[in-house]
């Protein structure tokens, strides 16, 4: 099996991280590559709601996409629950398939939104294993005639 590569887009909000991974998953869909764009809050609400009976079923369907996106993950925080959910994503991602996560949270940062910091550094190791960190800097563009 292939080793597949994982990429954290990291930045602050409004530096086309969205964006890029959203580009790259379209390329991979016109590769024939199946793609799942979830926002960490709507993937774990599914996952959430799938836990009443039909959790495994649900991470099955999750792992038919071969590039799960994974966008906004540290703008709310993650509880016990959420964060083994999310984990269980992640693991079961890793080395099989790659992962593009678009965050404006660091890596220092991961352990206080996930509310604890084995998980943070459990999920921080899958990641970065096969991973490439990309940072986006600068300031967000404005929209004219709106506050900077």
């Amino acid at each position: 099996m292939a080793c597949q590569f994982n990429l954290v887009l990291y930045g602050p909000v409004g530096t086309g991280k969205t964006h890029l991974a959203v580009a790259l998953g379209r390329l991979a869909c016109m590769r024939a590559i199946p793609v799942g764009f979830f926002t960490a809050t709507g993937l774990l609400m599914l996952l959430r709601r799938a836990k009443r009976g039909r959790l495994d079923a649900e991470l099955r369907q999750i792992a038919r996409a071969r590039l799960p996106v994974i966008d906004e993950f540290g703008y709310m925080p993650i509880d016990e629950e959420g964060s083994g959910l999310l984990f269980q994503v992640i693991s079961d991602s890793h080395e099989t398939r790659s992962v593009i996560h678009a965050t404006n949270i660091g890596f220092s940062g991961w352990g206080r939104v996930l509310g604890d910091k084995n998980m943070a550094a459990a999920l921080i190791d899958r990641t970065v294993r096969h991973g490439r960190l990309t940072g986006f800097g600068g300031e967000a563009p404005t929209v004219a005639g709106t506050p900077s």
